[in-house]
């Protein structure tokens, strides 16, 4: 019975104090953009500030047309970025043309 528990104990223990999952998916901006245009052939798509005026953090939209990948990571002023999604089957949406002619 002893042993049953303190196993467990050790089991919920370790648990308890491993790092968050979250942050196996961050990293310096520059080793997470190389690893995406050298293993997924992404490259950055679109992009925008998110955030207060106090902080704001970069989020960007990496692609490739050839795979039809995408990744979408957010990066924080001290330039570390993590991968907040992931995708297949991207595709891009052809701005409508505005046609020529009076102003109504």
């Amino acid at each position: 019975m002893f042993k049953r528990l303190m196993t467990a104990g050790l089991l919920f223990g370790m648990a308890g104090t491993a790092p968050p999952a979250h942050a196996a998916n961050c990293g310096l901006r520059d080793t997470v953009v190389d690893r995406l245009q050298s293993k997924y052939s992404e490259t950055l798509t679109a992009g925008g500030l998110q955030g207060s005026r106090n902080v704001q953090t970069m989020v960007e939209v990496w692609a490739s047309e050839q795979t039809g990948t995408f990744t979408v990571i957010l990066t924080n002023p001290q330039g570390i970025s993590c991968v907040v999604a992931t995708g297949t089957d991207f595709f891009k949406r052809e701005a409508p043309l505005v046609p020529d002619g009076v102003k109504s």
